[in-house]
């Protein structure tokens, strides 16, 4: 399953929109009901604007009904090169992620189908702020 979400991420990348940065970034995610929904980053002038890969696909699901995340893949790298350094996501999206993961949640960051690392929520993102806080 890993190797497919990589492949899928690495496809999502394909169709980001970044004229400003020229950083491409594509993510692929397993949601609960074993389905993979994709998404890519769009930028936009007005900087905030701009959509990460990882909340694309994380609000397609939700948006198809989906509540559980059990994977999520990001590949990123300069425009017309391959990846060869692994894309974190940012603090957003981490925090977003979090909303629909729980401890078996694997986030995957990958350059290749053989070259990647697997985190889980908690790793990347010790203190999420969550439902038990408000």
């Amino acid at each position: 399953m890993v190797k497919e979400l990589i492949r899928q991420a690495l496809m999502a990348r394909e169709n980001a929109y970044a004229p400003y940065s020229d950083y491409l970034v594509g993510a692929s995610l397993l949601a609960g009901s074993g389905r993979i929904y994709t998404g890519c980053n769009v930028e936009n002038a007005s900087y905030g604007a701009t959509n990460c890969a990882e909340r694309t696909a994380v609000f397609k699901a939700v948006s198809e009904g989906e509540r559980k995340i059990s994977f999520i893949c990001i590949v990123g790298g300069k425009r017309g090169k391959k990846p060869s350094s692994y894309a974190y996501p940012c603090g957003v999206c981490r925090q977003v992620i979090s909303e629909f993961a729980d401890d078996d949640t694997k986030i995957i960051v990958a350059n290749s189908e053989d070259d990647y690392e697997v985190y889980s929520i908690k790793e990347i993102l010790p203190f999420a702020f969550s439902k038990e806080n408000l």
